[in-house]
């Protein structure tokens, strides 16, 4: 089955990657961590990043269907 997903950067992440955002062909099952590694190969997953899938916060392991959307975020900080 093939399946498609948006994958969006924000803050800081979008200058890294130099893009706002990604769309990924793929077939298969996917978790977020691979969905990084997918569409960017040169550039290592930070540490410390914070992922979302359809605006809900999840673990870099979750899994990603056809059809979502993949949000990756710096972390936040606050003062």
């Amino acid at each position: 089955m093939i399946m498609t997903i948006k994958v969006r950067y924000f803050a800081g992440l979008k200058e890294q990657v130099g893009r706002p955002e990604d769309e990924l062909v793929f077939t298969g099952l996917s978790t977020v961590r691979e969905v990084w590694c997918a569409v960017n190969t040169d550039k290592p997953l930070p540490g410390n990043i914070l992922a979302a899938v359809n605006m809900e916060y999840v673990e870099l392991d979750s899994i990603v269907q056809d059809g979502d959307e993949v949000a990756f975020f710096p972390p936040v900080t606050g003062g």
